[in-house]
């Protein structure tokens, strides 16, 4: 992943417009613009203002780097192991329609998964503007956890395309859903930073030109 794309999930992450961004760092809108479209790069300054606002170092902004690292390399370890599980879950919980449990906070939504030593649980609050958290157990040790935010933008959001593109994640993209599905009129895109160890990311969907939805998300390993 280059530059231009950590900006934009970094940005989104935060909740900042381009405008709020340049107005942060004293530039204007059609210089990040720019920056996040690939065409020039920040210079130093801006570079270390951009790290300490989003709390990442200059070497992280300045490396590309693959957001399958740590993933589809090592799939026969303990990690490929949690992976392929997280994606087995996936399919039997929320995206899937299966194993609802009961609530465990006021109004929540609540899905969970198990299989061997491990243990999978999603719990969420909302409904077209939604927060929750996913995580891991392994041996009763919570090894895995992911936050999420979302919202729906328009009436022609469909949940039903939302479940159906998470369900095609696999080893390659294991965060929500994959880089990109498309089925009819909706299309799914996905963006991540990082790698499952430790990541940030923001999913978005569009009925044709239109973007009906948004969501982004960050975690990583915990143990």
């Amino acid at each position: 992943m280059v530059f231009s794309q950590k900006l934009q999930i970094l940005r989104k992450n935060k909740g900042l417009t381009q405008e709020a961004l340049a107005d942060t760092l004293g530039v204007s809108r059609q210089a990040v613009a720019k920056w996040e479209a690939g065409q020039v790069y920040p210079d130093i300054a801006n570079l270390i203002a951009i790290s300490d606002l989003m709390n990442v170092s200059v070497d992280y902004l300045v490396k590309d780097q693959s957001c399958e690292a740590a993933v589809t390399s090592c799939s026969d370890t303990d990690l490929g192991e949690l992976v392929a599980f997280r994606l087995e879950a996936n399919v039997n919980t929320y995206a899937a329609f299966k194993n609802e449990v009961d609530a465990t906070r006021p109004a929540s939504h609540d899905f969970r998964y198990e299989k061997g030593p491990y243990m999978y649980h999603d719990t969420y609050v909302g409904g077209e503007k939604f927060a929750g958290e996913e995580a891991v157990w392994k041996n009763g040790i919570a090894v895995y956890a992911m936050n999420y935010m979302g919202r729906v933008l328009s009436d022609g959001f469909s949940g039903n395309f939302l479940k159906e593109a998470l369900r095609a994640a696999d080893m390659k993209m294991p965060y929500r859903g994959p880089e990109y599905y498309s089925d009819g009129e909706y299309t799914y895109k996905c963006s991540v930073t990082g790698d499952f160890t430790w990541f940030q990311g923001y999913e978005e969907i569009y009925r044709e030109e239109i973007k009906v939805y948004e969501c982004v998300f960050h975690g990583g390993l915990t143990g």
